[in-house]
Protein backbone atom coordinates (compact mmCIF):
# COMPACT_ATOMS: atom_id res chain seq x y z
CA UNK A 1 0.00 0.00 0.00
CA UNK A 2 2.86 1.96 1.12
CA UNK A 3 4.94 1.75 -2.35
CA UNK A 4 1.35 2.22 -4.56
CA UNK A 5 0.73 5.79 -2.49
CA UNK A 6 4.24 6.94 -3.08
CA UNK A 7 4.35 6.06 -6.85
CA UNK A 8 0.87 7.62 -6.98
CA UNK A 9 2.17 11.02 -5.22
CA UNK A 10 5.28 10.34 -7.84
CA UNK A 11 3.27 10.53 -10.82
CA UNK A 12 0.76 13.74 -9.22
CA UNK A 13 4.34 15.32 -9.74
CA UNK A 14 5.79 13.84 -12.94
CA UNK A 15 3.01 12.01 -15.22
CA UNK A 16 2.99 15.07 -17.56
CA UNK A 17 6.19 15.48 -17.94
CA UNK A 18 7.23 11.28 -18.64
CA UNK A 19 4.00 11.37 -21.34
CA UNK A 20 5.33 14.75 -23.14
CA UNK A 21 8.65 13.11 -23.17
CA UNK A 22 7.45 9.90 -24.20
CA UNK A 23 8.46 7.58 -21.66
CA UNK A 24 6.13 4.29 -22.28
CA UNK A 25 4.15 3.71 -19.07
CA UNK A 26 5.50 0.12 -18.30
CA UNK A 27 8.70 2.09 -17.12
CA UNK A 28 7.52 4.77 -15.40
CA UNK A 29 7.15 1.96 -11.96
CA UNK A 30 11.12 1.02 -12.48
CA UNK A 31 12.04 4.83 -12.67
CA UNK A 32 10.43 5.84 -9.11
CA UNK A 33 12.35 3.00 -7.59
CA UNK A 34 15.68 3.79 -8.79
CA UNK A 35 14.87 7.55 -8.57
CA UNK A 36 14.34 7.19 -4.44
CA UNK A 37 17.01 4.59 -4.33
CA UNK A 38 19.75 6.16 -6.23
CA UNK A 39 20.29 3.10 -8.30
CA UNK A 40 22.59 3.55 -11.57
CA UNK A 41 22.63 0.59 -12.74
CA UNK A 42 23.40 0.59 -16.53
CA UNK A 43 26.84 -0.84 -15.93
CA UNK A 44 25.63 -3.87 -15.32
CA UNK A 45 23.84 -4.28 -18.34
CA UNK A 46 25.69 -2.32 -21.10
CA UNK A 47 29.85 -1.41 -21.19
CA UNK A 48 31.29 0.91 -22.78
CA UNK A 49 34.37 0.54 -25.46
CA UNK A 50 36.71 3.29 -26.63
CA UNK A 51 36.87 2.91 -30.87
CA UNK A 52 40.61 2.41 -32.06
CA UNK A 53 41.55 6.26 -32.76
CA UNK A 54 44.14 5.39 -35.52
CA UNK A 55 41.12 4.30 -37.74
CA UNK A 56 38.36 5.80 -36.77
CA UNK A 57 37.34 8.45 -39.10
CA UNK A 58 36.49 12.52 -38.15
CA UNK A 59 32.79 12.11 -38.13
CA UNK A 60 32.62 8.46 -36.26
CA UNK A 61 31.99 8.15 -32.45
CA UNK A 62 35.22 8.06 -30.06
CA UNK A 63 32.97 5.51 -27.41
CA UNK A 64 30.25 3.06 -27.97
CA UNK A 65 27.96 1.28 -25.71
CA UNK A 66 27.84 -2.45 -26.36
CA UNK A 67 24.66 -4.51 -25.01
CA UNK A 68 26.07 -7.16 -22.74
CA UNK A 69 22.78 -9.46 -22.96
CA UNK A 70 19.30 -9.23 -24.07
CA UNK A 71 17.34 -6.14 -23.83
CA UNK A 72 13.71 -6.85 -24.12
CA UNK A 73 11.96 -3.49 -24.49
CA UNK A 74 8.79 -4.30 -22.92
CA UNK A 75 10.25 -5.39 -19.92
CA UNK A 76 9.77 -2.78 -17.41
CA UNK A 77 13.05 -2.51 -15.75
CA UNK A 78 14.85 -1.40 -18.45
CA UNK A 79 15.00 2.35 -17.55
CA UNK A 80 18.04 3.74 -16.73
CA UNK A 81 19.71 6.92 -14.76
CA UNK A 82 21.80 8.66 -16.79
CA UNK A 83 23.59 11.68 -14.49
CA UNK A 84 25.04 14.88 -16.05
CA UNK A 85 28.43 15.10 -16.06
CA UNK A 86 28.36 18.73 -16.30
CA UNK A 87 25.78 21.35 -16.54
CA UNK A 88 26.45 25.09 -17.92
CA UNK A 89 25.94 28.32 -20.17
CA UNK A 90 28.21 28.92 -23.32
CA UNK A 91 29.38 31.99 -21.61
CA UNK A 92 30.71 30.36 -18.11
CA UNK A 93 32.46 27.27 -19.77
CA UNK A 94 36.06 28.41 -19.98
CA UNK A 95 36.55 29.87 -16.85
CA UNK A 96 34.36 26.54 -15.22
CA UNK A 97 36.90 24.60 -16.99
CA UNK A 98 39.71 26.73 -15.92
CA UNK A 99 38.42 26.49 -11.94
CA UNK A 100 37.73 22.91 -11.98
CA UNK A 101 40.99 20.81 -12.67
CA UNK A 102 38.85 17.21 -12.25
CA UNK A 103 36.01 18.28 -14.56
CA UNK A 104 38.77 19.32 -17.37
CA UNK A 105 40.69 16.14 -17.05
CA UNK A 106 36.77 14.53 -17.59
CA UNK A 107 35.94 16.22 -20.28
CA UNK A 108 39.75 15.60 -21.84
CA UNK A 109 38.94 11.63 -21.56
CA UNK A 110 35.64 12.28 -22.81
CA UNK A 111 37.15 13.71 -26.18
CA UNK A 112 40.26 11.76 -26.02
CA UNK A 113 42.33 15.31 -26.67
CA UNK A 114 46.37 15.28 -26.00
CA UNK A 115 47.88 15.32 -22.78
CA UNK A 116 50.40 17.60 -24.12
CA UNK A 117 48.30 20.54 -25.11
CA UNK A 118 48.88 23.54 -22.65
CA UNK A 119 46.06 24.49 -20.35
CA UNK A 120 44.80 27.21 -22.55
CA UNK A 121 44.90 24.82 -25.62
CA UNK A 122 42.85 22.09 -23.86
CA UNK A 123 40.23 24.52 -22.66
CA UNK A 124 39.89 25.68 -26.60
CA UNK A 125 39.75 21.95 -27.81
CA UNK A 126 37.14 21.28 -24.86
CA UNK A 127 35.36 24.10 -25.96
CA UNK A 128 35.20 23.31 -29.76
CA UNK A 129 34.57 19.73 -29.04
CA UNK A 130 31.86 20.23 -27.07
CA UNK A 131 29.12 20.97 -28.91
CA UNK A 132 28.74 17.41 -30.41
CA UNK A 133 27.45 15.65 -27.50
CA UNK A 134 25.76 19.23 -25.43
CA UNK A 135 21.88 18.72 -25.00
CA UNK A 136 19.90 21.54 -23.64
CA UNK A 137 16.23 22.21 -21.53
CA UNK A 138 14.73 25.28 -20.77
CA UNK A 139 12.36 25.74 -17.55
CA UNK A 140 8.88 26.99 -19.43
CA UNK A 141 7.58 28.04 -16.30
CA UNK A 142 10.19 30.37 -15.26
CA UNK A 143 9.09 33.81 -13.72
CA UNK A 144 11.70 35.45 -15.90
CA UNK A 145 12.93 35.43 -19.40
CA UNK A 146 16.69 35.28 -18.15
CA UNK A 147 15.66 32.10 -16.26
CA UNK A 148 13.59 30.63 -19.60
CA UNK A 149 16.93 30.44 -21.25
CA UNK A 150 18.41 27.37 -22.62
CA UNK A 151 20.55 25.17 -19.91
CA UNK A 152 23.13 22.86 -21.81
CA UNK A 153 24.66 20.07 -20.26
CA UNK A 154 26.90 17.03 -21.19
CA UNK A 155 25.51 13.69 -20.29
CA UNK A 156 27.77 11.07 -18.41
CA UNK A 157 30.32 8.44 -20.53
CA UNK A 158 27.18 5.71 -20.52
CA UNK A 159 24.84 8.31 -21.91
CA UNK A 160 27.54 9.96 -24.44
CA UNK A 161 28.52 6.74 -25.73
CA UNK A 162 25.33 6.20 -27.47
CA UNK A 163 26.13 6.22 -31.13
CA UNK A 164 23.74 8.00 -33.86
CA UNK A 165 21.11 6.43 -36.27
CA UNK A 166 18.53 7.01 -38.44
CA UNK A 167 16.38 3.90 -37.14
CA UNK A 168 17.74 3.83 -33.23
CA UNK A 169 17.20 1.05 -30.82
CA UNK A 170 16.90 3.46 -27.56
CA UNK A 171 16.30 6.99 -26.52
CA UNK A 172 17.76 9.50 -24.17
CA UNK A 173 15.59 12.11 -22.93
CA UNK A 174 15.97 14.99 -19.49
CA UNK A 175 13.61 14.48 -16.32
CA UNK A 176 13.57 16.89 -14.05
CA UNK A 177 13.02 15.16 -10.46
CA UNK A 178 10.99 17.41 -8.15
CA UNK A 179 11.71 16.06 -5.05
CA UNK A 180 15.44 16.33 -5.25
CA UNK A 181 15.37 19.66 -7.91
CA UNK A 182 17.59 17.63 -9.82
CA UNK A 183 17.73 17.01 -13.95
CA UNK A 184 18.75 13.71 -14.87
CA UNK A 185 18.54 11.99 -18.12
CA UNK A 186 16.66 8.65 -18.94
CA UNK A 187 17.74 5.51 -21.32
CA UNK A 188 15.57 3.40 -22.60
CA UNK A 189 14.80 0.79 -25.73
CA UNK A 190 12.38 1.24 -27.87
CA UNK A 191 13.47 -1.66 -30.09
CA UNK A 192 14.64 -5.41 -28.44
CA UNK A 193 17.87 -4.90 -27.80
CA UNK A 194 20.50 -8.55 -28.60
CA UNK A 195 23.40 -9.11 -26.76
CA UNK A 196 26.62 -7.49 -28.12
CA UNK A 197 24.91 -5.17 -30.03
CA UNK A 198 25.38 -1.25 -30.00
CA UNK A 199 23.20 1.01 -28.79
CA UNK A 200 22.27 3.88 -30.75
CA UNK A 201 19.53 6.71 -30.36
CA UNK A 202 18.54 9.29 -33.15
CA UNK A 203 20.44 12.47 -32.77
CA UNK A 204 18.02 14.61 -34.96
CA UNK A 205 14.85 13.14 -33.72
CA UNK A 206 11.56 14.75 -34.71
CA UNK A 207 13.24 16.64 -37.44
CA UNK A 208 11.07 15.25 -40.50
CA UNK A 209 12.41 17.43 -42.81
CA UNK A 210 15.00 16.20 -44.90
CA UNK A 211 17.66 19.01 -45.49
CA UNK A 212 17.27 20.67 -42.24
CA UNK A 213 17.47 17.21 -40.73
CA UNK A 214 20.80 16.56 -42.83
CA UNK A 215 21.67 19.94 -41.68
CA UNK A 216 21.35 19.27 -37.84
CA UNK A 217 23.06 15.53 -38.50
CA UNK A 218 26.71 17.25 -39.56
CA UNK A 219 28.63 16.83 -36.53
CA UNK A 220 28.40 12.80 -37.39
CA UNK A 221 27.18 12.44 -40.81
CA UNK A 222 29.24 14.28 -43.57
CA UNK A 223 26.88 15.73 -45.93
CA UNK A 224 28.26 18.19 -48.69
CA UNK A 225 25.60 21.24 -49.72
CA UNK A 226 27.07 22.80 -52.39
CA UNK A 227 24.59 21.87 -55.22
CA UNK A 228 22.32 23.87 -52.77
CA UNK A 229 22.50 27.73 -53.78
CA UNK A 230 23.62 30.33 -50.38
CA UNK A 231 20.33 32.57 -51.85
CA UNK A 232 17.30 31.75 -49.57
CA UNK A 233 13.81 31.81 -51.79
CA UNK A 234 11.87 34.47 -50.55
CA UNK A 235 8.92 33.37 -48.31
CA UNK A 236 5.46 32.70 -49.14
CA UNK A 237 2.90 35.19 -47.37
CA UNK A 238 1.59 32.58 -44.83
CA UNK A 239 5.35 32.92 -43.14
CA UNK A 240 4.81 36.38 -42.23
CA UNK A 241 1.66 35.67 -40.71
CA UNK A 242 3.14 32.33 -38.01
CA UNK A 243 3.70 33.12 -34.94
CA UNK A 244 1.90 36.74 -35.25
CA UNK A 245 -1.62 37.90 -33.93
CA UNK A 246 -4.06 38.63 -36.30
CA UNK A 247 -4.27 42.00 -37.40
CA UNK A 248 -6.88 43.71 -39.53
CA UNK A 249 -6.12 46.64 -41.90
CA UNK A 250 -7.90 50.04 -42.29
CA UNK A 251 -10.63 50.55 -44.39
CA UNK A 252 -9.03 53.81 -46.03
CA UNK A 253 -11.92 56.39 -46.97
CA UNK A 254 -9.45 59.32 -48.19
CA UNK A 255 -10.96 61.62 -46.28
CA UNK A 256 -8.21 63.77 -44.25
CA UNK A 257 -7.91 63.71 -40.42
CA UNK A 258 -9.59 66.83 -39.03
CA UNK A 259 -6.42 69.34 -37.63
CA UNK A 260 -6.92 70.30 -33.60
CA UNK A 261 -5.32 73.26 -31.52
CA UNK A 262 -5.32 70.88 -28.84
CA UNK A 263 -4.64 67.09 -28.77
CA UNK A 264 -6.26 64.59 -25.75
CA UNK A 265 -3.31 61.74 -25.56
CA UNK A 266 -3.83 58.78 -23.70
CA UNK A 267 -0.28 56.60 -23.16
CA UNK A 268 0.56 53.45 -21.53
CA UNK A 269 4.49 54.99 -21.65
CA UNK A 270 5.63 56.50 -18.60
CA UNK A 271 8.13 58.78 -20.33
CA UNK A 272 5.52 60.38 -22.16
CA UNK A 273 3.23 61.53 -19.22
CA UNK A 274 6.57 62.69 -17.77
CA UNK A 275 7.96 64.56 -20.63
CA UNK A 276 5.31 65.36 -22.83
CA UNK A 277 5.08 68.68 -21.56
CA UNK A 278 3.73 71.01 -24.24
CA UNK A 279 0.22 72.69 -23.76
CA UNK A 280 -0.85 71.85 -27.27
CA UNK A 281 -1.04 68.16 -25.84
CA UNK A 282 -3.37 67.04 -22.96
CA UNK A 283 -2.98 63.62 -21.07
CA UNK A 284 -5.79 61.77 -20.72
CA UNK A 285 -7.07 58.46 -18.45
CA UNK A 286 -8.82 56.50 -21.04
CA UNK A 287 -8.39 55.46 -24.75
CA UNK A 288 -12.06 56.27 -25.32
CA UNK A 289 -11.43 60.35 -24.82
CA UNK A 290 -8.27 60.37 -26.50
CA UNK A 291 -7.20 62.04 -29.90
CA UNK A 292 -3.99 60.29 -29.91
CA UNK A 293 -3.39 56.41 -28.78
CA UNK A 294 0.21 55.82 -27.65
CA UNK A 295 0.58 52.24 -26.65
CA UNK A 296 3.86 49.95 -26.06
CA UNK A 297 1.49 46.72 -26.57
CA UNK A 298 1.22 45.62 -29.97
CA UNK A 299 -2.04 47.39 -31.60
CA UNK A 300 -4.16 44.80 -34.46
CA UNK A 301 -7.41 46.12 -34.64
CA UNK A 302 -6.78 48.91 -37.26
CA UNK A 303 -10.12 47.77 -39.26
CA UNK A 304 -12.28 48.64 -36.00
CA UNK A 305 -10.20 52.10 -35.39
CA UNK A 306 -10.78 53.58 -38.90
CA UNK A 307 -14.43 52.58 -38.56
CA UNK A 308 -15.75 53.61 -35.31
CA UNK A 309 -13.07 56.45 -34.53
CA UNK A 310 -11.67 57.57 -38.10
CA UNK A 311 -10.73 60.72 -36.22
CA UNK A 312 -7.91 59.19 -33.77
CA UNK A 313 -3.98 58.82 -34.20
CA UNK A 314 -2.17 55.42 -33.10
CA UNK A 315 1.21 54.95 -32.69
CA UNK A 316 1.70 52.02 -35.13
CA UNK A 317 1.15 50.73 -38.27
CA UNK A 318 -0.39 47.90 -39.94
CA UNK A 319 2.40 44.87 -40.23
CA UNK A 320 5.10 46.81 -38.87
CA UNK A 321 7.26 43.63 -37.96
CA UNK A 322 8.40 43.42 -41.53
CA UNK A 323 11.07 45.61 -40.16
CA UNK A 324 10.65 45.22 -36.42
CA UNK A 325 11.35 41.51 -35.72
CA UNK A 326 14.84 40.41 -36.70
CA UNK A 327 13.97 37.30 -39.56
CA UNK A 328 11.41 39.92 -41.27
CA UNK A 329 14.01 42.45 -41.53
CA UNK A 330 16.41 39.91 -43.33
CA UNK A 331 13.63 39.42 -45.77
CA UNK A 332 12.50 42.87 -46.19
CA UNK A 333 16.14 43.94 -47.01
CA UNK A 334 16.49 40.53 -49.35
CA UNK A 335 13.75 42.12 -51.57
CA UNK A 336 16.22 44.60 -53.17
CA UNK A 337 19.51 45.08 -53.96
CA UNK A 338 19.67 48.68 -52.47
CA UNK A 339 18.73 47.74 -48.95
CA UNK A 340 20.25 44.35 -49.31
CA UNK A 341 23.70 46.35 -49.21
CA UNK A 342 23.29 47.53 -45.69
CA UNK A 343 22.96 44.43 -44.05
CA UNK A 344 25.08 41.95 -43.06
CA UNK A 345 24.80 38.08 -44.57
CA UNK A 346 22.01 36.81 -42.32
CA UNK A 347 20.02 33.41 -42.33
CA UNK A 348 16.95 31.91 -40.58
CA UNK A 349 18.59 29.12 -38.89
CA UNK A 350 14.89 26.93 -39.13
CA UNK A 351 13.71 27.52 -42.39
CA UNK A 352 17.00 28.67 -44.52
CA UNK A 353 19.09 26.51 -42.50
CA UNK A 354 20.32 24.13 -45.82
CA UNK A 355 21.30 27.81 -47.39
CA UNK A 356 23.61 28.26 -44.51
CA UNK A 357 25.56 25.13 -44.30
CA UNK A 358 26.62 25.91 -47.89
CA UNK A 359 27.18 29.41 -47.33
CA UNK A 360 29.59 28.17 -44.30
CA UNK A 361 30.44 25.05 -46.12
CA UNK A 362 31.71 27.53 -49.53
CA UNK A 363 33.50 29.89 -47.30
CA UNK A 364 35.25 27.29 -45.11
CA UNK A 365 36.65 25.99 -48.39
CA UNK A 366 37.93 28.94 -49.76
CA UNK A 367 39.37 30.46 -46.64
CA UNK A 368 37.47 32.85 -45.49
CA UNK A 369 36.58 34.15 -42.25
CA UNK A 370 33.64 32.13 -41.13
CA UNK A 371 32.55 33.98 -37.61
CA UNK A 372 28.46 34.28 -36.81
CA UNK A 373 26.52 36.33 -34.60
CA UNK A 374 23.92 33.77 -33.59
CA UNK A 375 20.46 35.72 -31.64
CA UNK A 376 16.90 34.87 -31.27
CA UNK A 377 14.73 37.05 -33.46
CA UNK A 378 11.91 37.58 -30.61
CA UNK A 379 14.37 38.28 -27.67
CA UNK A 380 15.92 41.33 -26.88
CA UNK A 381 18.22 42.89 -24.38
CA UNK A 382 21.32 41.17 -25.50
CA UNK A 383 19.71 37.69 -24.33
CA UNK A 384 20.76 34.52 -25.90
CA UNK A 385 23.32 36.23 -28.29
CA UNK A 386 26.27 33.97 -29.41
CA UNK A 387 29.19 34.48 -31.36
CA UNK A 388 31.32 31.26 -33.11
CA UNK A 389 32.82 30.17 -36.06
CA UNK A 390 32.08 26.43 -34.59
CA UNK A 391 29.58 24.99 -36.89
CA UNK A 392 28.61 22.47 -34.37
CA UNK A 393 27.59 24.64 -31.95
CA UNK A 394 25.36 27.03 -34.52
CA UNK A 395 23.53 23.76 -35.43
CA UNK A 396 23.01 22.80 -31.51
CA UNK A 397 21.50 27.01 -31.28
CA UNK A 398 19.21 26.16 -34.01
CA UNK A 399 17.50 23.57 -31.92
CA UNK A 400 17.16 26.16 -29.17
CA UNK A 401 14.40 28.61 -30.54
CA UNK A 402 13.90 30.73 -33.46
CA UNK A 403 17.28 32.32 -34.38
CA UNK A 404 19.30 33.73 -37.01
CA UNK A 405 22.85 33.65 -38.34
CA UNK A 406 23.88 36.72 -38.92
CA UNK A 407 27.81 37.43 -40.60
CA UNK A 408 30.48 38.74 -37.32
CA UNK A 409 31.28 42.34 -38.41
CA UNK A 410 34.74 41.64 -38.02
CA UNK A 411 36.67 44.94 -38.86
CA UNK A 412 34.04 47.32 -37.18
CA UNK A 413 34.91 50.82 -36.75
CA UNK A 414 36.28 51.27 -32.99
CA UNK A 415 36.35 54.25 -30.83
CA UNK A 416 38.99 54.91 -28.61
CA UNK A 417 37.93 54.94 -24.76
CA UNK A 418 41.54 55.81 -22.80
CA UNK A 419 39.35 54.63 -19.74
CA UNK A 420 39.71 51.30 -21.30
CA UNK A 421 43.44 50.93 -22.71
CA UNK A 422 42.18 50.77 -25.74
CA UNK A 423 39.51 50.76 -29.06
CA UNK A 424 36.47 49.50 -28.58
CA UNK A 425 33.31 48.40 -29.88
CA UNK A 426 30.04 50.98 -30.66
CA UNK A 427 26.94 51.30 -32.17
CA UNK A 428 24.65 53.80 -32.42
CA UNK A 429 20.78 54.27 -32.35
CA UNK A 430 18.87 56.60 -34.53
CA UNK A 431 15.70 57.56 -33.48
CA UNK A 432 13.33 56.71 -37.39
CA UNK A 433 9.73 58.36 -37.02
CA UNK A 434 7.83 57.09 -39.78
CA UNK A 435 4.45 59.37 -40.68
CA UNK A 436 3.70 57.36 -43.87
CA UNK A 437 4.67 54.98 -46.18
CA UNK A 438 2.59 55.50 -49.37
CA UNK A 439 3.97 57.99 -49.92
CA UNK A 440 7.22 57.55 -47.72
CA UNK A 441 7.19 60.35 -45.47
CA UNK A 442 10.08 59.93 -42.74
CA UNK A 443 12.62 61.76 -40.45
CA UNK A 444 15.18 60.63 -37.99
CA UNK A 445 15.77 62.98 -34.91
CA UNK A 446 19.31 64.90 -35.36
CA UNK A 447 20.18 63.44 -31.96
CA UNK A 448 21.51 60.06 -31.77
CA UNK A 449 22.53 57.76 -29.24
CA UNK A 450 25.61 55.92 -28.56
CA UNK A 451 26.66 52.71 -26.94
CA UNK A 452 29.59 51.34 -25.66
CA UNK A 453 32.12 48.20 -25.20
CA UNK A 454 33.90 48.17 -22.08
CA UNK A 455 36.74 46.12 -22.86
CA UNK A 456 39.44 46.59 -26.16
CA UNK A 457 38.11 44.79 -29.16
CA UNK A 458 39.94 41.65 -30.84
CA UNK A 459 38.56 38.78 -32.79
CA UNK A 460 38.83 36.34 -30.31
CA UNK A 461 37.43 35.62 -26.49
CA UNK A 462 33.68 35.76 -27.94
CA UNK A 463 32.76 34.65 -24.40
CA UNK A 464 33.79 38.27 -22.95
CA UNK A 465 30.15 40.01 -23.12
CA UNK A 466 32.30 43.37 -22.32
CA UNK A 467 34.65 43.02 -25.45
CA UNK A 468 31.88 41.85 -27.84
CA UNK A 469 28.41 43.57 -27.02
CA UNK A 470 27.25 47.13 -26.49
CA UNK A 471 23.73 46.61 -24.40
CA UNK A 472 25.18 47.18 -20.88
CA UNK A 473 22.09 48.69 -19.37
CA UNK A 474 20.83 44.65 -18.11
CA UNK A 475 23.90 43.79 -17.21
CA UNK A 476 25.00 43.46 -13.76
CA UNK A 477 27.98 45.39 -12.84
CA UNK A 478 29.01 46.28 -16.33
CA UNK A 479 30.25 50.11 -16.29
CA UNK A 480 27.17 51.94 -18.87
CA UNK A 481 29.31 54.85 -20.66
CA UNK A 482 27.42 57.90 -21.27
CA UNK A 483 28.38 60.05 -24.23
CA UNK A 484 26.21 62.62 -25.98
CA UNK A 485 26.45 63.14 -29.45
CA UNK A 486 27.68 66.45 -29.39
CA UNK A 487 30.42 65.42 -27.38
CA UNK A 488 31.36 62.22 -29.86
CA UNK A 489 31.24 64.39 -32.85
CA UNK A 490 34.06 66.55 -31.17
CA UNK A 491 35.73 63.09 -30.18
CA UNK A 492 34.69 61.48 -33.78
CA UNK A 493 36.43 64.56 -35.33
CA UNK A 494 40.07 63.91 -34.04
CA UNK A 495 39.77 60.08 -33.95
CA UNK A 496 38.72 59.79 -37.59
CA UNK A 497 39.63 63.30 -38.97
CA UNK A 498 39.62 62.10 -42.60
CA UNK A 499 36.21 60.49 -42.53
CA UNK A 500 33.36 63.61 -41.83
CA UNK A 501 30.29 62.21 -39.97
CA UNK A 502 27.74 64.30 -42.42
CA UNK A 503 29.28 61.70 -45.05
CA UNK A 504 28.66 58.56 -42.77
CA UNK A 505 25.40 60.01 -41.68
CA UNK A 506 24.09 60.57 -45.51
CA UNK A 507 24.65 57.12 -45.62
CA UNK A 508 22.60 56.19 -42.55
CA UNK A 509 19.78 58.19 -43.82
CA UNK A 510 19.87 56.65 -47.32
CA UNK A 511 19.88 53.17 -45.74
CA UNK A 512 17.19 53.58 -43.77
CA UNK A 513 14.95 55.44 -46.66
CA UNK A 514 16.18 51.73 -48.52
CA UNK A 515 14.73 49.75 -45.96
CA UNK A 516 11.78 51.46 -45.62
CA UNK A 517 11.31 51.26 -49.75
CA UNK A 518 11.75 47.93 -49.40
CA UNK A 519 9.29 47.31 -46.68
CA UNK A 520 6.56 49.04 -48.88
CA UNK A 521 7.33 47.47 -51.72
CA UNK A 522 5.43 44.48 -50.73
CA UNK A 523 1.29 44.09 -49.80
CA UNK A 524 0.30 43.17 -46.42
CA UNK A 525 1.39 40.69 -45.06
CA UNK A 526 4.89 41.15 -46.61
CA UNK A 527 4.87 44.85 -46.12
CA UNK A 528 3.78 47.59 -44.29
CA UNK A 529 0.52 48.33 -45.09
CA UNK A 530 -1.07 52.07 -45.59
CA UNK A 531 -2.79 54.17 -42.79
CA UNK A 532 -3.19 57.66 -42.49
CA UNK A 533 -3.98 57.04 -38.62
CA UNK A 534 -0.70 56.08 -37.89
CA UNK A 535 2.78 57.51 -36.16
CA UNK A 536 5.29 55.72 -35.51
CA UNK A 537 8.86 55.68 -33.86
CA UNK A 538 11.25 52.86 -33.94
CA UNK A 539 15.10 52.50 -33.15
CA UNK A 540 17.69 52.05 -35.20
CA UNK A 541 20.75 49.79 -34.10
CA UNK A 542 23.29 50.68 -36.47
CA UNK A 543 27.25 49.72 -36.73
CA UNK A 544 29.99 51.07 -38.77
CA UNK A 545 32.18 48.90 -40.45
CA UNK A 546 35.17 48.88 -42.55
CA UNK A 547 35.13 47.73 -45.68
CA UNK A 548 37.93 46.55 -48.24
CA UNK A 549 38.65 49.67 -49.82
CA UNK A 550 38.74 51.61 -46.28
CA UNK A 551 35.34 53.04 -46.38
CA UNK A 552 33.16 53.51 -43.40
CA UNK A 553 29.94 52.09 -44.24
CA UNK A 554 27.02 51.63 -42.18
CA UNK A 555 25.12 48.21 -41.31
CA UNK A 556 22.01 47.40 -40.15
CA UNK A 557 21.55 45.55 -36.50
CA UNK A 558 18.16 45.72 -35.85
CA UNK A 559 15.29 48.03 -35.68
CA UNK A 560 13.24 47.97 -32.37
CA UNK A 561 9.41 48.46 -31.56
CA UNK A 562 8.55 50.73 -28.86
CA UNK A 563 12.37 51.21 -27.98
CA UNK A 564 12.97 52.43 -24.59
CA UNK A 565 13.60 56.30 -24.64
CA UNK A 566 15.37 57.30 -21.27
CA UNK A 567 18.26 58.15 -22.25
CA UNK A 568 16.81 60.45 -24.98
CA UNK A 569 14.46 61.94 -22.63
CA UNK A 570 17.02 62.66 -19.71
CA UNK A 571 20.03 64.46 -22.30
CA UNK A 572 16.74 66.00 -24.36
CA UNK A 573 13.89 67.44 -22.19
CA UNK A 574 11.76 67.97 -25.05
CA UNK A 575 12.41 64.88 -27.16
CA UNK A 576 8.52 64.00 -27.34
CA UNK A 577 7.66 67.56 -27.50
CA UNK A 578 9.47 67.91 -30.78
CA UNK A 579 8.07 64.16 -32.23
CA UNK A 580 4.34 65.17 -31.07
CA UNK A 581 5.36 68.39 -32.77
CA UNK A 582 6.40 66.43 -36.08
CA UNK A 583 4.00 64.12 -36.08
CA UNK A 584 1.14 65.77 -35.14
CA UNK A 585 1.41 69.43 -35.63
CA UNK A 586 3.22 69.20 -39.15
CA UNK A 587 6.47 71.09 -37.38
CA UNK A 588 9.74 69.82 -37.74
CA UNK A 589 11.11 72.29 -35.47
CA UNK A 590 14.50 71.70 -36.95
CA UNK A 591 15.40 68.95 -34.39
CA UNK A 592 14.75 65.96 -37.55
CA UNK A 593 16.27 65.48 -40.83
CA UNK A 594 13.97 64.33 -43.48
CA UNK A 595 14.31 60.94 -45.62
CA UNK A 596 11.96 62.23 -48.31
CA UNK A 597 15.06 63.88 -50.03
Amino acid sequence: MGHTSNLNAFLNLHKDQLSSSGVPVHYWSSLYQKLVNQIFDAGTVFQILKVDSENREEYEPLWVLRALKDVDKSDGKHIYLIDHAWTFRPEEIKLQLLENSSLKNRMSILFDLDDNLSEDELIENIFNNIWKLANHYSVGNAENVEKQLPIWYIIDEVGSSVMHSNNPNCRIVPFFYMNDQITYSLLFPIEDIEEDEFLTRDFAEGITDSSRRSAILLPWVATSFEHISYIPDMPYPDYFLEGHIKESLPKISGKEISKRDVYKVYTQYDLVRQYLTDQRFILVDTELEADILWYTKHFKDFEELSIDFPGKYVNQFPFEYVITVKDLLCITCRRNQSSLRWLPTSYNLVTEIRNFVSYYQYRNKNGMGNYWIVKPYNLARGLDIHITNNLSYILKLSLTGPKIAQKYISNPVLFYRPECNGKVKFDIRYILLLKSIKPIDAYVYKKFFLRFANKPFEMRDFEEYEKHYTVMNYTENATLKHLKCEDFLLEWSKQYPDHEWKDIESKITEMLKDILVSASSAEPPCGFGENPQSRALYAADIMLEIDEKGDFNPRILEINFTPDCQRACEYYEDFYNDIFNLFFLDNNCNAFLSLNK
